[in-house]
């Protein structure tokens, strides 16, 4: 059964055309206002051979929640400089922290980039850690899925997501494992290493298949 609808799931990806880099992307460029993106990852394929997803995501779930997609694929990517900000994209600080423990181990870096708050004292330190998490996200192709919000507030955006992320997470057994190179091996949260994917919320939940009706819907559209 999971096999199956995974099967159906990236097939359903695949409609939804040739995948971008943030790298190359801007402002400008024709986004949804609200949607799910789907992220692969150089070297990170399925068991055919075929691409597999490494991240899912969405924006301002929240009852208070503003942002739009672009919004929050801005906040992951970080400036055309190369800057960025971990401490508003849990994605990057998921980078930051595989990179940091990949090539400088575990010290008081890597306890400065996971603190809440900037330390002055390593600004120059987290600004080239930055920079490198820039570089990794913005080479990574990515996808997203148009997931309109209703006139009364609602929206299959967490739908979407959740059982997306709970459909792929290899702490529920999916069947792509990632590589023995993949840099999430090197993340500090066991739930980015365990699941294969750069998340951590929805990993060990079921996910209900009824969703891919949902999604089908959204990609005939």
């Amino acid at each position: 059964m999971r096999d199956t609808d995974l099967a159906e799931f990236y097939t359903l990806l695949g409609k939804l055309g040739p995948p971008r880099l943030l790298s190359e992307a801007t402002g400008r460029d024709d986004w949804p206002s609200h949607g799910v993106y789907f992220f692969f990852e150089d070297g990170e394929l399925r068991t055919d051979g075929t691409p597999r997803v490494v991240r899912v995501g969405t924006h301002g779930l929240g009852s208070s929640g503003r942002t739009k997609l672009w919004q929050r694929l801005a906040q992951h990517r970080g400036t055309l400089k190369g800057s960025g900000n971990h401490r508003a994209s849990i994605f990057r600080r998921h980078v930051g922290t595989a990179l940091i423990k990949r090539d400088r181990g575990s010290g008081d870096l890597l306890a400065a980039w996971t603190s809440k708050r900037r330390l002055p004292e390593w600004a120059a330190a987290e600004a080239e850690i930055e920079r490198q998490v820039s570089e990794h996200i913005g080479r990574m192709p990515f996808l997203c899925l148009a997931v309109p919000t209703d006139s009364d507030g609602t929206s299959l955006r967490g739908d979407i997501e959740r059982n997306s992320i709970a459909l792929l997470s290899n702490r529920r057994d999916a069947p792509d494992r990632p590589s023995a190179g993949w840099l999430g091996h090197h993340a500090v949260h066991e739930k980015v290493r365990e699941s294969g994917l750069w998340n951590v919320n929805h990993i060990d939940e079921d996910y209900q298949p009824e969703f891919l009706a949902s999604f089908r819907a959204l990609t005939s559209r």
